[in-house]
């Protein structure tokens, strides 16, 4: 029997398997990439009896690789809060599927677990920018506004770093700070601790975040606001936790951050507004490259020649 860990390299699919993990440790094969690379599960060979494990990235876009997998007879557990389409009915497949702006799929992990590892959950909430949630939970474990904070701190940061056009932009591999933050079954232990890869994560971060005022304000509205970064890695990685911040100063409003690709054209990251978190994923599904969630999606490539057709239709779903 073998085993398949397919996760998105964010902070909520890798703090979705540390809790998965840490409860039932298994010597898996991992299979993740950069936060956009979502098309993860056809890279899984499984055979009958392997268990596959998959992890916030949408079943709709994992369809074809999905039916697949169930057909060699493999048990697959499936746990997501983007759009799925229709969920097959199979007898080897575990589906729990949510997709209410409210929640993520770590969330539906510590639900899973009943809240074995929920400090984890809390990060990744903070890093999905989910902060109604993230809060209620800190404060069912009685954290104190410190200690919400670090964790913020560090779900932003984990979030930060599985940005950019491939494995190339980023400082650390997915996989990699998987396996380094297994160490820690309570990430407020590494934060007292002040570990280099805490250090590191969050150093990183705040490197990026100062050169965001170079950004080109490319359209502006009542509707909301869409900038354009440069072709630049940094740009690349700090593109969509930049649009969470744009999103929380102004709650009302919509946000895109476009960044130029070298080969032409964009990669997208929208916003919905907060006070209205939903529209993102309707918005990028209506380009090739686009999908995501409610509250924020995003488009792999937007040809520049569709830009306008880009800025009218955020101004027609988030009027």
């Amino acid at each position: 029997m073998a085993y398949f860990d397919v996760f998105n390299g964010d902070a909520d699919g890798i703090c979705a398997l540390l809790q998965l993990r840490l409860a039932q440790p298994l010597d898996s094969t991992l299979i993740t990439g950069v936060k956009r690379d979502i098309k993860l599960l056809a890279k899984v060979e499984a055979s009958s009896g392997d268990q596959v494990t998959v992890l916030d990235i949408s079943m709709d876009k994992n369809k074809e690789a999905l039916l697949s997998t169930l057909a060699t007879g493999a048990a697959v557990f499936y746990c997501d809060h983007h759009f799925a389409g229709d969920i097959p009915q199979a007898d080897n497949l575990t589906s729990l599927i949510d997709t209410d702006a409210g929640t993520c799929t770590s969330l539906l992990v510590n639900q899973h677990l009943n809240g074995q590892f929920a400090h984890w959950a809390v990060v990744a909430a903070y890093g999905d920018n989910m902060l109604v949630a993230a809060d209620a939970l800190a404060d069912e474990l009685g954290l104190t506004a410190e200690q919400k904070q670090a964790l913020k701190d560090l779900g932003i940061a984990i979030n930060y770093n599985g940005y950019g056009a491939d494995l190339s932009d980023l400082h650390i591999a997915p996989a990699d700070l998987f396996k380094a933050l297994l160490e820690y079954p309570n990430p407020l232990e590494m934060i007292a601790q002040k570990a280099p890869l805490y250090v590191e994560l969050i150093a990183n971060y705040q490197a990026d975040l100062k050169q965001v005022e170079s950004a080109e304000l490319k359209h502006a509205s009542d509707t909301g606001s869409i900038f354009v970064l440069p072709n630049q890695a940094w740009a690349r990685r700090i593109s969509g936790v930049w649009g969470n911040d744009l999103a929380n100063a102004a709650k009302d409003k919509a946000h895109a951050v476009l960044t130029e690709l070298a080969k032409g054209g964009y990669l997208v990251s929208v916003r919905s507004p907060k006070n209205r978190p939903e529209g993102a994923d309707d918005l990028c599904r209506q380009f090739e490259t686009g999908g995501g969630r409610k509250a924020a999606a995003g488009i792999n490539v937007l040809p520049e020649e569709e830009l306008n057709r880009f800025i009218n239709t955020f101004e027609q779903t988030f009027a």
